[in-house]
């Protein structure tokens, strides 16, 4: 199957992407993978994307696109794929469907994630991760400490990072509904967009995800 991700910030889709990817025997191709690859690397779009970063711009939407087409014409993606965080606007969903179009090939689903915002919210602005160790994550209500503030693996500090403020997650939630929501509409028109709710244990939105997908396929 060829399936792009969509869904707000602390929806899992990373989670979710990996578990889906691995029970579909299709590559996750994810848009921060691709340009860590170029760049450790030091492909001509690695050289080009690192110009822009170190510049403090945002990488234009072509080079994005285009370390993506390079990555989906790698043999394990021949026969599917599931892309997590591109298309990430309507314009490089349009690019997207005009490079399948040129290849032959077409997407089978938009797997949409769901989830209330209050409860983004709740996920990314209680997480707290360890100075020492920053593998080492706790929630403050999902898997709180033993002991508030410090890691129970290692003893260090427990601290919130500035991307989880509660400020800053609204910010990113109002940069997603402005830039990449848009592109479930433009998926619905074309019948694509399956969405599940992302609330519950991993495994049970996994086999939602599952079942959702498995659904879509058999009604084409």
């Amino acid at each position: 199957m060829r399936i792009v991700l969509v869904g707000p910030p602390g929806a899992g889709k990373g989670t979710q992407a990996t578990r889906l990817a691995g029970k579909l025997s299709i590559p996750h191709i994810s848009t921060g993978d691709l340009f860590r690859a170029n760049i450790s690397q030091q492909t001509e779009l690695g050289k080009l994307a690192k110009s822009y970063m170190d510049a403090g711009n945002l990488v234009p939407d072509e080079v994005t696109i285009a370390m993506a087409k390079d990555r989906m014409e790698q043999p394990d993606a021949q026969n599917g794929f599931l892309l997590d965080g591109f298309p990430r606007n309507v314009s490089q969903a349009e690019a997207l469907d005009e490079l399948l179009k040129t290849e032959g090939i077409k997407l089978d689903a938009v797997l949409d994630l769901e989830v209330p915002e209050e409860e983004v919210v709740k996920r990314i602005a209680g997480r707290r991760i360890c100075r020492n160790d920053s593998a080492h994550v706790f929630h403050v209500t999902y898997s709180p400490p033993k002991k508030e503030g410090v890691c129970d693996v290692c003893g260090g500090e427990l601290y919130q990072r500035d991307d989880d403020s509660e400020e800053t997650v609204r910010t990113r939630l109002e940069v997603y509904h402005t830039q990449t929501e848009p592109i479930i509409d433009y998926y619905k028109a074309q019948g694509l967009v399956v969405t599940i709710s992302s609330l519950g244990p991993v495994d049970e939105v996994t086999q939602r995800a599952l079942e959702a997908l498995k659904r879509e396929d058999d009604g084409k």
